[in-house]
């Protein structure tokens, strides 16, 4: 990316041309960042970026480490692909639960302090699963992390939203986005290496001790002055007039259902699928795993900047989503089609091509008015997360249908099913939106402007 390019991110100077840079229409001020208009990017990467970051590393890191630990979690509490889907996706659930109490907490006490509060109860519950030895005990701790990462994305889209020109907002996200990446790849191959040093258990005790330093450093680099707490907090009727608005419906008919399966895949059934299915050995598959969420940080940041290029050109973001979330289906049906030469290259990808469902975020923060992007990111998130819910608990349902070999592996034909019915499931999304675009415009789809994009109910 040009210097100009990430200075024009994080910089505000005296020297911005007002033109090339308007200022974003925001939400009413939680920190200081809105009350001081022009601040070094030094200082604005450090103090709003920078924190809350860390605070999507540290979820995401959470949210996919039983991935690698599926081997010692089974051997443990003997869990069959039911209860080892209930254990990872209760994750989800606590997460949906936590949305609505976090946005009235970033309201009312601003965006450093409900980091603080959110990663030292993540610690808590790592803790609680480090020493959990019954199932309930482990499901009860799964709660409690998700619980307290469950708000990251929605306090740091809030932070960063205010502290970034309103143009840069996609590539913003994306390198947000690419921090969770960051996190995901490091909740692979280098946990299999602390396996080596320790068990899961030790693990977890250092991820509470990371998690509580991070949230500590949140708090010690903040802001010294904030605005007073306006004390909102999302209303139902807010959540009904974000579902009533027409951009936020055109948004999720067609990336919600994939944005749910690339999340609550990524964090466990891929790499079962490539043990079970390709018979990689555990090793191998947290290598490829390794693989596929590094490549979540290239394609996030590449989803940012494909989308700013493309806005230039008058091409919507939704035109941009179509088309990534049409190249994600196709990813899924090879793997229907099993293919073994290219398992270890479908991994990789269907999280690299997965990237495009976080271009959710930017559309709902840009596309609706500003009295709604609070309760939009509410709304998004608890949707999301009961998607993903769904998406891991029912896949462990549908997989325990048939019985394992002699070794524990699932047979390939309950991976083909599962996957296709996740395309089924896709399509009609996808078909939507084509015969409306087409109808709308008379053109192919990739060709409607933004400003049609933008009209609401």
């Amino acid at each position: 990316m040009r210097t100009e390019t990430i200075r024009s991110i994080f910089w505000r100077g005296k020297d911005a041309d007002p033109a090339a840079n308007p200022a974003p229409e925001l939400e009413p001020a939680t920190s200081d960042v809105q009350k001081t208009a022009w601040q070094p990017r030094a200082a604005l990467f450090f103090t709003v970026f920078l924190p809350f970051a860390l605070g999507q590393y540290m979820h995401a890191l959470l949210r996919n480490v039983n991935a690698v630990l599926v081997p010692d979690l089974v051997a443990s509490l003997s869990l069959n692909p039911g209860q080892l889907g209930l254990l990872t996706s209760t994750f989800f659930f606590s997460v949906v639960l936590a949305q609505l109490p976090t946005a009235y907490a970033l309201e009312r006490h601003g965006p450093h302090k409900v980091q603080l509060a959110m990663l030292l109860l993540a610690a808590l519950g790592a803790l609680m699963f480090a020493y959990g030895q019954t199932l309930t005990q482990l499901v009860a701790a799964r709660a409690v992390i998700g619980f307290g990462v469950g708000g990251t994305m929605m306090v740091a889209v809030k932070a960063i939203s205010a502290g970034v020109v309103a143009e840069r907002l996609p590539s913003s996200v994306g390198f947000l986005i690419a921090f969770g990446g960051l996190g995901s790849a490091s909740a692979t191959l280098p946990v299999r290496r602390v396996l080596e040093l320790t068990d899961w258990r030790g693990l977890f005790i250092a991820l509470a001790v990371l998690t509580a330093a991070i949230a500590l450093f949140a708090w010690m680099v903040r802001p010294r002055k904030s605005a007073a707490p306006t004390g909102k907090a999302p209303t139902a009727q807010a959540l009904l007039d974000v579902w009533r608005n027409r951009a936020f419906r055109k948004t999720i008919m067609l990336v919600l259902l994939s944005h749910t399966i690339y999340w609550g895949m990524q964090g466990l059934w891929i790499g079962r699928w490539l043990s079970d299915v390709a018979r990689f050995p555990e090793g191998t598959v947290a290598y490829l795993l390794y693989l596929s969420m590094a490549a979540v940080i290239f394609g996030a940041i590449a989803v940012g900047m494909i989308t700013e290029w493309a806005k230039r050109r008058g091409i919507a973001p939704l035109d941009v989503a179509a088309v990534g979330v049409a190249g994600f289906v196709l990813v899924q049906c090879a793997v229907v089609l099993n293919h073994s030469p290219t398992f270890a290259q479908l991994a990789v990808l269907f999280t690299l091509v997965g990237t495009i469902t976080g271009i959710e975020y930017t559309i709902v923060q840009q596309s609706l008015p500003r009295e709604l992007a609070g309760p939009a990111s509410s709304c998004l998130n608890m949707l999301i997360f009961i998607g993903a819910f769904l998406v891991q608990a029912g896949f462990g349902q549908l997989i325990g249908l048939w019985a394992p070999d002699a070794v524990g592996h699932y047979p390939a034909i309950a991976y083909r099913v599962g996957f296709g019915v996740l395309v089924l499931l896709q399509l009609p999304g996808l078909v939507m939106y084509a015969l409306e675009r087409r109808a709308a415009s008379g053109v192919a789809p990739i060709l409607v402007v933004e400003e049609d994009f933008g009209k609401t109910a």
